[in-house]
């Protein structure tokens, strides 16, 4: 990991983003600031950090709405602060493309933990490489995964996906046919015994699914809905 990775804090609680600001730095990490959603957006689009912590309840922009424009144009990684009686607005940050989330009130050390875990799987290449399977490209007909560049291609196009969206491809590649509950996703992809909300799978797949029909509906009609259970990769029969 890069100790001197750039990353922007955004809370309107100035006591919040100082104690952020002082855990992070302990870590060499590099911060900027911003308080409302509106000045977060405009810095996050002019600079190129390497990780977004996000707070949904913000002044006039709301953290929603700041991912969604911020996904129209980049794949910054981004864990959002969220208060623990906002359970649907967490559904509407994963929709809008977040990665993590911690609920306030939060321990400092913990927010430490998944930038970490997040900069990790955004950065390096050997995320999920099997034990006896040193293929670094996964090749279907109209997808191909480059692990190595952490690269999707699509009907000859790079797709341009957020860390998470590419961990679940990539899961999901190195099992074609497999069936994977919900359950096993969340634990497997999120690294966590029990995350909290299958829907957070559901609006995974469906963003990832979104995005590769842009280029191949056949891409994206792999990704596989099986009923009562989870999700596969089915790989077309020729």
């Amino acid at each position: 990991m890069d100790p001197a990775a750039k990353l922007l804090v955004v809370d309107d609680e100035d006591r919040i983003r100082r104690l952020l600001r002082m855990y992070l730095e302990r870590e060499n990490y590099q911060i900027d600031e911003a308080e409302d959603g509106e000045k977060a957006l405009d810095m996050a689009l002019n600079n190129d950090y390497d990780l977004i912590i996000l707070d949904l309840m913000l002044p006039g922009m709301d953290g929603v709405e700041v991912c969604t424009q911020l996904r129209k144009h980049k794949a910054t990684p981004v864990i959002m602060l969220t208060a623990k009686g906002e359970e649907a607005n967490r559904v509407q940050g994963f929709e809008a493309g977040t990665d993590d989330y911690v609920i306030k009130p939060f321990s400092p050390r913990e927010v430490v933990y998944r930038v970490k875990a997040l900069l990790r799987r955004s950065v390096h290449s050997n995320v999920f490489t099997s034990e006896g399977n040193n293929s670094h490209t996964i090749v279907f007909p109209d997808l191909m995964i480059e692990h190595d560049a952490h690269r999707v291609i699509v009907g000859g196009q790079e797709v341009n996906l957020t860390p998470k969206e590419y961990e679940l491809l990539y899961y999901l590649a190195q099992a074609p046919d497999k069936v994977f509950s919900r359950e096993e996703l969340l634990k497997d992809v999120w690294h966590y015994d029990f995350f909290g909300d299958l829907r957070t799978v559901d609006t995974h797949i469906k963003r990832l699914r979104e995005k590769l029909n842009k280029y191949s509906s056949r891409a994206a009609d792999m990704i596989t809905t099986v009923w009562g259970i989870g999700y596969k990769l089915e790989v077309p029969k020729e």
